[in-house]
Formats: C-alpha cells, structure tokens, sequence
C-alpha cells in the first residue's frame, strides 16, 4: 500500500529542479513554487521582495523511494557550497535549502550533509541550510513543468547558466574514467575482449557505475563469445529503459539505467532460451558485486538469491 510523503528543496531556478525527480519511480508529483517567505501570497513579480525562495514540492510513494534517495539525487543537481544563489541566478531567493517536515527528515537530512562533506568531492565548505517547512505556495501554471512546455527554452537556459558545465564536471566527469565516461555519456563501446567484465562469472550482481541501481545478476549471465558482458534478463525490470536506436545503419535497441540515465548497450534477440534475448553490456557501465559483499554494500535482498 502506498506511504504518501512530501519533501522540500531549493537548488536555484525551479524549472531546473522538476525533472530530475519526475523520473523516479515512486515520484509521484513534483511542483514549483515559492516558500520560507516573510509574507503570504507571492507571485513570481515578487516572491524575492516577500522573503521567499524558489524550490520545488515532492510528493512520493515511500514504499518506492526513500528520503534519503530524494537527497541523493537534490546534491547531484546543485551547488551545495554556494548559499547566495545558484550558477548564474544570483540572490537569497536562488539559494539551496533543505526543509524538512518532521524530525524524522531533519536527522536524515543532517546525516545526508555530512556524508556528501566526508566524501571530499568539493574543495569549499557545504553550506546548503536545513530548516524546518514553512508553508509551500505553488507557483502559476507557466511555470509548471518548465521543461515540457518550452523546452528549446529550458535547454538554451540550463547550458548557458552554467549548471549542466558545473553538474557534469563535478558529479560526472570526476567519478570516472575516460572509457567510464565515454561509454556512460556519449553513448560510446568499449573494445570487445577487452574490459573488465566481459569473461568475469563470479557469483554476484551488476549495479550501475554511477547511481548503484541493481541492473543484472551472474545467475542470467552466459557465455556469448562476443567480448562483452552478456546476460538473458535484468535483474530489475524497473530499472532498464529501451529505446529505439538509429545511430548506424539499421535499428537496434539501445539499453539505459533509468536512474542515472546511463548507456549501457543494447539488446538483441539472438539470445539462448529462454528468454531469446541478449543483453550486451558494456562493463565500464558496471560495478561488479560478489555475493559475499552484498550485505555489507547494501544488496541484503539479494543475496538469498546465491545461498
């Protein structure tokens, strides 16, 4: 049964905010608007001179997704070492925050910022503030779901204020190789009989090199003697999107993590039974789990699977 909960942020222009959380499962509504503000009522004309702030309201099915996982995802699209605004827009009103609901949130949220602190990604101090939810007012219709209704618009803005440049090179670039990078964000393939994983059959499950997202076990894995890592099923159906590919000559079925968006490959249907699929994964996509370590890097569910 679903536990409907609301979470708060602020990361600067709100219409960069929305999307990044609507692609969650368990994500059930994200709105703009305004809050925090010394006076009722604000407009987008004068929410600044009102005390408020842009930010955005979640509604979420906890049963699917934590806080914590909202969290995860509000540091990866901010700067969290800036408190007087965000890339390009400049102010108090721009500002990143976190507002909790309850207590409950507030000792996850605290915890969350210290851990992104001990992690040494950033050279300053982080200074997003945590306080306590004042009253949201959703913001007027045109700013809704910015990225949809004008998204010419909405890309023009998002690259040249600086944000994507900062996210890329922080949270992307930073974390990994040059081959991790080329194959997760530019849709690239590693050289077959070449790579990390391609003729690995340890017992354990594969995760996204970025995110963690469970995608594919050992136990589906078989021996396709293409130099890749090759597998008849996801181990989480959720966490696979497809989508149709023509970038050479022909169509094929491209095959990327839904959580961080990354390439991994493609599917074929020259697989064995009985499944009949393939799904040719390149290993700098991956991070390899051996089942004895799944308890303790936090796949306990999966390791009955092995026992």
């Amino acid at each position: 049964m679903p536990i409907i909960k609301i979470a708060i942020f602020a990361g600067g222009c709100f219409w960069c905010m929305v999307s990044p959380f609507l692609s969650i499962d368990g994500v059930i509504e994200v709105i703009a608007g305004y809050t925090d503000g010394t006076q009722p009522n604000p407009s987008y004309q004068d929410y600044a001179e009102k005390g408020h702030l842009e930010a955005i309201q979640i509604s979420y099915d906890s049963t699917k997704v934590s806080y914590e996982e909202l969290l995860n995802i509000f540091w990866q699209n901010i700067d969290p070492t800036d408190s007087q605004g965000q890339f390009v827009d400049r102010g108090r009103q721009y500002r990143p925050a976190i507002f909790y609901a309850n207590e409950e949130q507030k000792i996850i949220a605290i915890q969350s910022k210290e851990n992104l602190a001990l992690k040494g990604i950033f050279k300053n101090p982080i200074v997003t503030e945590i306080s306590q939810a004042t009253k949201f007012y959703p913001a007027e219709e045109n700013h809704q779901n910015y990225y949809k209704k004008h998204p010419f618009k909405y890309k023009y803005y998002r690259s040249r204020s600086g944000r994507d440049n900062f996210l890329d090179t922080v949270w992307i670039k930073n974390r990994l190789t040059k081959i991790q990078y080329h194959v997760t964000q530019e849709n690239g393939t590693e050289p077959a009989f070449n790579n990390e994983y391609w003729n690995n059959y340890q017992e354990g499950i594969y995760v996204d090199i970025l995110s963690g997202e469970p995608l594919f076990s050992s136990l589906d894995k078989f021996k396709s003697n293409t130099g890749w890592s090759s597998f008849t099923n996801p181990l989480e159906h959720n966490n696979i999107i497809e989508k149709e590919d023509r970038s050479l000559l022909g169509k094929r079925t491209e095959v990327r993590s839904k959580k961080a968006n990354s390439h991994l490959g493609h599917v074929f249907s020259d697989g064995p039974e009985p499944t009949n699929l393939r799904y040719c994964i390149n290993s700098a996509a991956l991070k390899f789990i051996k089942k004895e370590n799944l308890e303790q890097e936090g796949y306990h569910q999966y390791a009955k699977d092995f026992s």
